[in-house]
């Protein structure tokens, strides 16, 4: 089986002989902080390979960048810009997995409510730590705050 890490650089590759600019600039940003992080690990006496949970991580770190870029690009007025990231965020969306419906996550929520027995809005954070794992990693975290807080009432 393919390893994620191989799939990119593969992809890489592909993309560079087919010139496609964007995809070739995300691909060898996401290359870079790979390779970052192995030798982080490497430094640490690891193993330097990185587990495809690590590659996910680092692919959800570059991706919620790209997000809140966008934002602050379309704030002030650069369409030119947040366009370019958003054509970036799409790459990098490729590599993670589907993401959750919002009827997976609403059910999601009320088992973590169950579960945490929330006493108001000091308990958000046991409830969205319980959300979070239940899902792994295949939703929005601020969609799932939003529903969550709208839940609770807070």
């Amino acid at each position: 089986m393919e390893t994620l890490q191989k799939k990119i650089s593969d992809d890489l590759t592909h993309a560079t002989k087919e010139r496609d600019e964007v995809r070739v600039s995300t691909l060898r940003l996401l290359s870079a902080g790979l390779h970052n992080r192995e030798i982080e690990k490497k430094g640490k006496g690891e193993d330097a390979l990185l587990s495809d949970n690590e590659v996910l991580e680092l692919v959800r770190r570059e991706a919620k960048k790209r997000k809140e870029a966008i934002t602050l690009y379309r704030k002030g007025a650069r369409e030119e810009l947040a366009s370019r990231e958003e054509r970036e965020l799409s790459v990098l969306e490729e590599y993670l997995p589907a993401q959750a419906g919002e009827e997976t996550i609403r059910n999601a929520i009320d088992d973590a409510i169950a579960l945490v027995h929330p006493e108001g809005a000091k308990d958000f954070g046991k409830v969205m730590g319980a959300v979070m794992k239940a899902l792994h990693g295949t939703a929005d975290t601020e969609k799932v705050a939003g529903l969550i807080k709208e839940k609770l009432g807070v």
